[in-house]
């Protein structure tokens, strides 16, 4: 199972109007990480960044000049995502900013039904909250301490150690990149159980006595009861 972890930086919070201006991704196969990622900052094409997302993200107009514009990653991320469900916090919203910016470029849009919003899911396990990534990654034990501001890669990051622990993954899942998470999930990927026959047959749990009433019964009920027909065939 492939699944992409992702996350939006945007100019202000109109999906209608404003513009993405960061976009992370990270690759999970069978919910381990496999170290791909996705990672751009994007020119919103003459819409200027709002001072309240600027104090959220930090990403300023002029960090951006210079950068390409949507249409020249479009292609990538659609690549990038081909086939996987897609993973985020507070979903909809990415979801929204996404496709507002695949319409104006004649992509093909995202479908609600690859889309997996982890706030939903922390919501119900959780729901006495608080359930932002800051308090999910306290609530898991995930250092969050080089997040001084949001950013779309940092974010995916985090929220895939998040997502792997609400769904029960184990301490091993949290490699994120590198060659240490790619062999364990080699490893587990390739791990098959056989079950081996027994050297010699169980003994049998039932006493002679037991075993005595029980026939008694079966004459008991008849030659047309439903028991001694599925008795009679099992041992033919």
């Amino acid at each position: 199972m492939r699944e992409i972890i992702f996350d939006t930086e945007t100019t202000g919070l109109d999906n209608r109007a404003d513009r993405i201006i960061e976009l992370g991704a990270i690759e999970l196969v069978n919910r381990f990480p496999t170290g791909r990622t996705f990672h751009e900052y994007i020119n919103p094409q003459g819409r200027p960044v709002h001072p309240e997302a600027l104090a959220i993200h930090g990403i300023s107009d002029a960090q951006l000049a210079g950068k390409p514009i949507f249409p020249d990653v479009a292609g990538r991320f659609l690549e990038f995502i081909d086939g996987a469900m897609l993973v985020a916090h507070n979903a909809m919203f990415d979801l929204g900013f996404i496709n507002a910016e695949f319409e104006r470029v004649g992509h093909p849009l995202v479908e609600v039904a690859r889309i997996v919003d982890t706030l939903a899911i922390a919501r119900r396990k959780h729901p006495m909250g608080p359930n932002s990534l800051d308090a999910l990654c306290k609530r898991y034990r995930i250092d969050n301490s080089h997040r001084t501001k949001h950013g779309a890669l940092l974010d995916s990051e985090l929220l895939a150690e998040v997502y792997i622990e609400m769904i029960g993954g184990k301490q091993a899942a949290l490699v994120l990149d590198g060659p240490a998470g790619r062999a364990v999930a080699a490893t587990l990927s390739a791990t098959v159980e056989i079950a081996l026959p027994r050297p010699a047959p169980l003994a049998p749990r039932i006493s002679e006595a037991e075993r005595a009433a029980h026939e008694k019964l079966r004459k008991k009920l008849g030659g047309s009861a439903l028991w001694n027909r599925g008795a009679d065939a099992a041992a033919s």
